[in-house]
């Protein structure tokens, strides 16, 4: 399996190409609007096919890069089910897999952070949290129909009860972070150590963030697999 993780400082928003080397067909996970011509150049290089663009949520923090790639490379674009994306081409629902030569993505539902969020456990070994899980934090729940106390259930009950091993792989991350474990997260998260359900859902209702800068332009964008509104 080929895998690589990718950034747009802008956003700190980590993108993943994961591919199977033999039949050389391709996956992004979360690609970024501004980061397309980088990643075409790259899959270009690898002699890749892409063939699906994967969406973990209808994100709030930058426009998906999806809807360019699919008009370059006549890749499918997926997003998960429930979400308000009338332009994919399709919607994947919790426990269904992708799969691309022998490598298998398999979906997991994590809403919390949104109402219809995902995560993709890859060949039961690299898990893309998108912004469910973070490295030594999670995603915030204050707004698209967020809900704390979901949040805690999807990480504490779906990814947490993946073994210690499993690689953690983040939609974001601010502090240079670039991997992780579900051992380690389950260890030293500050979010959930310690913190029952109800102390989580008092933690979230009181982080008092900012919104993202792009909310407003992102989300109707996103809802349109990255077209301007």
């Amino acid at each position: 399996m080929f895998f690589r993780q990718l950034f747009d400082p802008e956003t700190s928003t980590y993108t993943y190409l994961i591919a199977d080397e033999i039949s050389k067909t391709a996956i992004l996970v979360d690609p970024v609007l501004e980061q397309v011509k980088r990643d075409q150049k790259l899959i270009e290089e690898l002699g890749l096919t892409l063939r699906y663009c994967l969406e973990t949520h209808i994100h709030a923090d930058h426009i998906t890069g999806s809807g360019k790639l699919r008009e370059l490379t006549g890749c499918q674009s997926i997003v998960p089910m429930g979400a308000n994306a009338v332009c994919a081409d399709r919607k994947i629902q919790h426990g269904e897999a992708l799969e691309i030569g022998p490598v298998v993505i398999e979906a997991i539902a994590t809403p919390g952070h949104t109402d219809s969020h995902m995560a993709y456990l890859v060949n039961k070994t690299h898990l893309l949290t998108g912004d469910s899980l973070l490295i030594h934090g999670c995603g915030r729940t204050d707004f698209q129909s967020g809900n704390a106390g979901t949040l805690y259930n999807s990480i504490t009950q779906n990814l947490f009860t993946l073994p210690d091993t499993t690689l953690v792989y983040p939609g974001h991350d601010y502090r240079g972070h670039m991997v992780s474990t579900i051992g380690e997260e389950r260890k030293f998260n500050p979010r959930f150590v310690g913190r029952d359900r109800s102390d989580f859902i008092k933690l979230m209702g009181n982080l008092n963030l900012p919104n993202p800068k792009k909310i407003m332009e992102a989300v109707p964008a996103n809802q349109l697999c990255g077209q301007a509104v």
